[in-house]
């Protein structure tokens, strides 16, 4: 496979890598220098938890982001004809956890509303977003108020902030965070996790879709400053913040050569 398609598969959707391919020993031993590649129960801290570090991981991926078109393909990394099936699995997962409430919901690392519109919104009354990308959420405005989209009032809350920094004012019957949680270092992973938690209406779910590595090493994407982690970090990480995991799933119908993408959905420990 040439370069170019490597770096087409390792481009991101709705914030982070949708695709791509285990590393080499040589991106292992680039990934050294900045990550400690552990397995998932030790070293808790292993990406940017140093002062001097963390904002360079967070402004890289922004600046990243910032030269990315605010279009289906540009938020899929060139990836857009596989959008109808990534809503479908999401659509059908929804359907098996049956979520109680239908009033708010919350679509993290939103991009240009692509999930807002096409899963959230035919779901709930109303949908708030959360993207630091202003550009996209200009977009997002724009396609999740138009007659075409049929939700013209579904449209709540926009909120121009990163994850590492946003705390819910509101109470959610579902939080749904998709491909951007490779943009979190590991300890605002699970600071972000805590604060979900503590936004759910009684019976309400938090979900989770992302990447994961087949290995049991946190793989490094210096292009936009992301990482894809194992499923067992995601898994103890979410029970670190206070959640029990109630239903795990593979997505499906994806091209071969990509990554595992994985949902989970979860409720508050009782």
């Amino acid at each position: 496979m040439s370069n170019t398609l490597d770096k087409d598969l390792l481009s991101k959707m709705d914030n982070v890598n949708v695709a791509g391919h285990e590393s080499t020993e040589n991106d292992d031993a680039q990934l050294a220098n900045n990550i400690e590649q552990a397995e998932p129960t030790t070293n808790r801290d292993a990406i940017g938890t140093e002062n001097k570090v963390v904002p360079e991981f967070y402004n890289k991926a922004q600046k990243y982001w910032a030269e990315v078109p605010a279009t289906v393909n540009g938020m899929l990394g060139g990836l857009g004809y596989i959008s109808a099936i990534d809503i479908q699995g999401s659509k059908n997962f929804l359907r098996e956890i049956k979520v109680p409430g239908k009033k708010l919901a919350l679509d993290c690392g939103a991009g240009i509303g692509r999930v807002s519109r096409n899963l959230l919104m035919p779901l709930f009354a109303t949908v708030d977003l959360v993207e630091q990308d202003t550009a996209f959420t200009e977009k997002a405005r724009e396609l999740c108020t138009s007659e075409e989209g049929g939700r013209q009032n579904s449209l709540g809350e926009i909120y121009n902030v990163g994850l590492q920094e946003f705390s819910p004012s509101h109470k959610y019957d579902l939080i749904w965070c998709q491909w951007v949680l490779g943009h979190l270092t590991d300890q605002d992973l699970v600071a972000f996790f805590r604060r979900m938690r503590l936004s759910l209406e009684p019976g309400a779910y938090f979900c989770m879709k992302e990447n994961v590595s087949t290995s049991k090493t946190i793989i490094k994407d210096d292009e936009d400053s992301s990482v894809t982690r194992p499923l067992a970090l995601y898994e103890e990480s979410l029970k670190e913040a206070g959640f029990r995991i109630v239903r795990k799933v593979r997505q499906q119908n994806f091209p071969k050569g990509l990554f595992p993408v994985y949902m989970i959905a979860c409720r508050p420990r009782t």
